[in-house]
């Protein structure tokens, strides 16, 4: 038996087998290279807001009635804007802007009308201006009240459905059909217009073509376009476009 060593010069290391040149390129290759530990860089200052004393220099009063919205006040307009109030449909547009700025921007995606009728101006293709009229408010995209003309001959100019209306209807619909402008000139666009005052009810106490119940109204409002398919007044297809 040996001796238990007493300090470290009675240690021996183990012999260490001898490798040849060869055999150490190939362990050293197979060696992945050291990882990066990911750093996790800062975040950019966030763009500071406008406050409402700034904002409202975006704002001009061209007339009694009317203001207008410089572009600027929001990114990327294209016009400028303007809106057609009276002293106190003017006051609650600004409360709502400055009730934006106080809480941080709105809750729930709301923004305020004026904003909107900005955000409109920057869509391409628009002409001249985007105006709101004096039932201006927050709407859905585009304001309630909100009208704006883009030009055809330009080819990165939109149609909004938001502009036609689509969340609550308001009496008007978006619907695409493969009439070109040339299928509806002259006597054609009266008899097209005259068909659609026939068919869809326009104004207070009108009735349409569609006579239905109160309960078959419940049924329209519950399963929708399922109600449509199941009575005949639609076709499969046509689901996918609503």
């Amino acid at each position: 038996i040996a001796p238990a060593a007493t300090d470290e010069t009675d240690c021996e290391a183990p012999p260490v087998p001898e490798k040849n040149s060869s055999e150490e390129k190939v362990a050293s290759s197979t060696l992945e290279p050291p990882r990066k530990i990911p750093v996790a860089l800062p975040k950019p200052p966030p763009t500071p807001k406008r406050s409402y004393e700034e904002e409202l220099a975006y704002l001009s009063k061209m007339s009694p009635t009317r203001y207008q919205v410089r572009a600027g006040f929001v990114p990327n307009m294209k016009a400028n804007a303007e809106v057609i109030v009276n002293d106190d449909l003017e006051q609650l547009l600004l409360e709502e802007l400055k009730s934006s700025i106080v809480s941080g921007g709105g809750g729930g995606g709301f923004i305020p009308a004026l904003r909107q009728v900005a955000n409109v101006a920057a869509l391409p293709g628009i002409v001249k201006a985007s105006m709101a009229m004096p039932d201006v408010h927050s709407g859905y995209g585009f304001c309630i009240g909100n009208v704006a003309a883009f030009d055809m001959d330009d080819p990165e100019a939109v149609i909004s459905p938001g502009g036609v209306g689509f969340d609550i209807n308001c009496g008007v619909r978006l619907i695409r059909t493969n009439l070109t402008e040339d299928d509806v000139t002259g006597d054609v666009r009266e008899e097209l217009a005259q068909a659609l005052f026939d068919h869809i009810p326009v104004g207070v106490g009108t009735k349409g073509v569609i006579p239905v119940s109160a309960k078959e109204l419940d049924e329209v409002l519950l399963l929708g376009m399922d109600w449509a398919l199941r009575e005949g007044y639609a076709w499969p297809e046509v689901r996918k476009g609503v």
